[in-house]
């Protein structure tokens, strides 16, 4: 009897520990989009920062950064720092025209962290699409806690005519899933 307790006992212990993410299976979505906590201009449609992704180790996140809180930032900074003309002229222009987009995800294993397994696909709600990205540049994830891996990519996005709602989806190569956005870009 004993023996059968330990056993299942270890079985339950195992299994409990090995709660990854099974490949290929799809996100759950929110009935309504949810406002991100970080950053003011995107909303979650897919489930992936709750705490169940955390304990999956598969969270991806996406913060957006429109073209004129970029332009207030360097002029602080300019401010600040007091830099000299042209160290805010080399700024000025690396500024992307439609703003930027930052993609951070959280992996197990600093392998499993490499950007390179992303593509992203923005798209208005006509279905034109804005920005299209096979992969993005490589490399492997630095340690952030526990046994989790960050890596973190910015990426230039594309100026829109007008204020409009554009839908990202991402796409993990690896995992096989999805994780979908909707950015209120400027």
């Amino acid at each position: 009897m004993k023996k059968f307790f330990l056993v299942s006992a270890l079985l339950l212990g195992t299994l409990a520990a090995s709660a990854q993410y099974m490949p290929g299976k799809p996100r759950k979505k929110y009935t309504f989009p949810k406002k991100d906590e970080e950053s003011p201009y995107v909303l979650n449609v897919t489930k992936n920062t709750d705490e169940d992704a955390e304990v999956e180790a598969c969270v991806t996140r996406v913060d957006y950064r429109p073209y004129s809180v970029l332009l207030t930032e360097i002029n602080e900074l300019k401010r600040m720092n007091n830099w000299a003309d042209t160290t805010y002229q080399r700024r000025f222009q690396q500024l992307p025209a439609g703003g930027q987009l930052t993609v951070t995800m959280y992996r197990r294993g600093a392998q499993n962290a490499d950007p390179a397994y992303l593509s992203l696909v923005a798209k208005t709600k006509d279905g034109k699409e804005v920005l299209n990205l096979q992969e993005l540049p490589g490399g492997q994830g630095r340690f952030w806690n526990r046994d989790l891996y960050m890596s973190k990519r910015a990426v230039p996005f594309t100026k829109t005519d007008a204020p409009q709602d554009i839908f990202l989806t991402i796409n993990d190569a690896k995992t096989k899933q999805n994780f979908e956005y909707i950015i209120k870009a400027e």
